[in-house]
């Protein structure tokens, strides 16, 4: 499981060859992605994102923990129902010809009783190694759709 502390600021990345206050990273498809020098830089996410005109976007829904089956995997286990909606927004993008490189946005949403470390740690095991990872952001509820879903795992991709 990845460490907690790497949601806290201590983590340092130098800037990379821009003059201005302001990291700014070019991926392949054009993006840029936002990482103010003089705020906290986390390997979890960006700060912000510049998506330039005529981008293909894929608009991934609410992912959770449903299997093909329709069954919900991990009752009471929010690492295993992270794993399975990531496992399940990756199906999405694959399917429109992406993977996890072309997220710039991820909305969490997670049940208020659900660990988010355990949830994070599963996340990180999938997705912690993004050269340039997207926005990122979470927020406590009180219940989902279904009585037994921990978590969902909405997305934007920018696709080639």
């Amino acid at each position: 499981m990845a460490d907690w502390k790497i949601l806290y600021p201590g983590t340092t990345v130098p800037a990379l060859a821009q003059p201005s206050t302001t990291e700014k990273t070019a991926m392949p498809l054009g993006l840029v992605h936002v990482n103010p020098e003089t705020m906290h830089r986390n390997p979890a996410f960006s700060q912000g994102i510049i998506i330039p005109p005529g981008m293909r976007t894929l608009i991934i829904g609410g992912q959770n923990a449903v299997n093909e089956k329709g069954e919900v995997v991990g009752k009471g286990d929010i690492a295993a129902q992270t794993t399975q909606a990531v496992d399940n927004m990756i199906k999405v993008l694959e399917a429109a010809g992406g993977t996890l490189d072309n997220l710039v946005r991820v909305g969490l949403l997670l049940r208020d009783d659900a660990d988010l470390r355990a949830g994070f740690g599963a996340w990180m095991a999938k997705a912690g190694q993004l050269k340039n990872p997207p926005t990122v952001t979470a927020a406590f509820v009180t219940r989902l759709a279904a009585p037994d879903y921990l978590i969902e795992i909405e997305a934007t991709a920018v696709l080639p």
